[in-house]
């Protein structure tokens, strides 16, 4: 008799003994019954793409890689100057070019008779600032973004195990040697921070897959973009068309124009935890998932909602919000992505990629190693455009003059009215402000040309050696909120010296 029988023997009658040997031998039949008909096993992958990205590669070099046979398997050998390469060029590329389809999208804007004078005039800018970037001399937004890296490593791809550090390198070589932004700041102890000065670290994450190849996933992701990636925590209750239609609508609104619309859009529904729907969301605005399947399965297999990404795309144009002030275009488009979920919880995530839409894809095989070919003739899709037809209404604003009148001024301005400046500006950004604020709540006050000029909410990437400025964006009405339109740094006097404008995405 084992001790729980003994036990029990002492505390409990023959007739209580019984009943319980009883429920047990009911408990063990039921079990028995349950463990038969247990689901045979069956590996899921949850982000199963139908087939790879369909992008157009080029070589950079056929160097640094080569073959070598272990036992049974042919492996792939990548030395660290292949991987460093890549990611430097990586950068390089994607600071300075776009997609084709990016631009086409642009271009779409302005053959649509539905389209506003504003959603037309911001493609115009757009495709103009895409010009210009395709130089390679200055990148097209100032906030040339933080570093990041997604690798899947096929167990049969040899390296010296130091793949972060190499990719890392890379993009250093990029941000330090190209007129691009450092942009990441390193925390000292909670409250003081100094910026790095080479815009690492990155984020790299490296995969493991089964195959002989290394393939990669390159974004640059800026502030702007990155500030308007959200999760919400919801319920079962939200999965009805009704409410789930009502919510994306609220939230999309709540996006605002700050990251620079038209939007790539995502929204995520699901997830097995809360940090893998944010991944979703990412990958989902960089089109990496445009392959998953349009289906779900019992497995847990996550899909796209084609149908909702219409409706949603739709939504999108009712809110009037347009591409910055008025009008259609929001959204180039939208990605709908459904996941399997604990049933107690219903992550929720929304994201954007914005104009300065930054991704491409790479790839290292027994052949060289890959980079996919961005657009470098963006002009074919800049058609030649009367200004006159871009909006209805521009005014001009000489804001040299009394802060009071040209306050006076903007407030007769509708929030869609494309604007023209002339005359001083200040360029100051968050740590600027921060230095106003302490200044503020300590009672010194202002300094007086913070009150007499408005305030451009830029940090400019590096000055190329014979310009006036780099990449820079934004324009701040002090105690008066955000003014609105285009700023591309036109400085009469610097296009006259240097015979340029300064490049920027408009705000």
């Amino acid at each position: 008799m084992n001790m729980m029988a003994a036990t029990l023997s002492r505390k409990l009658p023959v007739s209580r003994l019984i009943a319980h040997a009883r429920c047990i031998q009911s408990t063990v039949t039921w079990q028995a019954e349950t463990t038969s008909g247990v689901k045979p096993f069956h590996h899921q992958e949850i982000l199963e793409l139908e087939r790879p990205p369909e992008v157009t590669l080029r070589k950079l070099t056929d160097k640094y890689v080569e073959t070598t046979r272990l036992g049974d398997h042919t492996f792939l050998r990548v030395d660290p100057r292949a991987l460093t390469l890549l990611s430097e060029e990586a950068m390089v590329d994607m600071a300075h070019l776009y997609r084709t389809s990016h631009l086409k999208q642009l271009a779409n804007i302005l053959e649509d008779p539905e389209a506003s004078k504003n959603d037309r005039f911001i493609a115009t800018e757009m495709l103009k600032n895409a010009c210009v970037s395709a130089g390679m001399v200055l990148p097209g937004c100032q906030d040339t973004g933080t570093g990041i890296c997604i690798g899947k490593k096929g167990q049969y791809v040899l390296t010296d195990g130091r793949d972060e550090e190499s990719i890392s390198r890379g993009i250093y070589n990029t941000y330090t040697g190209k007129n691009l932004r450092y942009s990441q700041v390193a925390p000292l102890d909670m409250y003081t921070e100094v910026n790095t000065r080479t815009n690492l670290p990155a984020q790299v994450e490296i995969y493991a897959t089964g195959s002989d190849r290394y393939d990669f996933l390159f974004l640059a992701k800026g502030g702007g973009s990155a500030n308007k990636t959200f999760l919400y925590q919801k319920t079962k209750a939200l999965l009805n068309p009704e409410k789930l239609l009502e919510f994306v609508y609220e939230k999309i609104q709540t996006l605002g124009t700050q990251a620079c619309p038209p939007y790539h859009l995502a929204l995520v529904v699901g997830g097995t935890s809360a940090e893998f729907n944010l991944k979703t969301v990412k990958l989902a605005t960089s089109r990496y998932l445009d392959t998953l399947p349009a289906s779900g399965n019992e497995h847990g297999r996550g899909f796209r909602d084609l149908e909702l990404e219409q409706q949603i795309w739709k939504l999108s144009q009712k809110t009037g919000i347009g591409a910055q002030f008025g009008g259609k275009y929001f959204c180039h488009d939208v990605r709908v992505i459904r996941l399997p979920r604990h049933g107690a919880s219903c992550p929720v995530g929304l994201g954007v990629s914005c104009s300065a839409d930054r991704q491409i894809l790479g790839s290292i095989t027994h052949e060289g190693v890959f980079l996919e070919q961005l657009e470098t003739n963006p002009a074919q899709f800049l058609p030649e455009v009367d200004s006159t037809a871009l909006s209805e209404d521009v005014a001009q604003i000489n804001v040299n003059r009394p802060m009071a009148e040209v306050l006076a001024d903007l407030s007769k301005i509708s929030v869609q009215t494309r604007v023209t400046l002339t005359g001083t500006l200040i360029v100051a950004r968050d740590i600027a402000h921060a230095r106003l604020k302490e200044r503020l709540d300590s009672g010194e006050g202002l300094p007086d040309y913070f009150k007499q000029h408005p305030v451009i909410y830029a940090g400019p990437s590096k000055t190329p050696e014979y310009m006036l400025s780099g990449s820079c964006y934004g324009v701040y009405w002090p105690h008066d909120g955000w003014a609105n339109g285009s700023v591309r740094g036109r400085v009469s006097e610097g296009r006259r010296k240097y015979g340029h404008d300064c490049q920027g995405q408009p705000e």
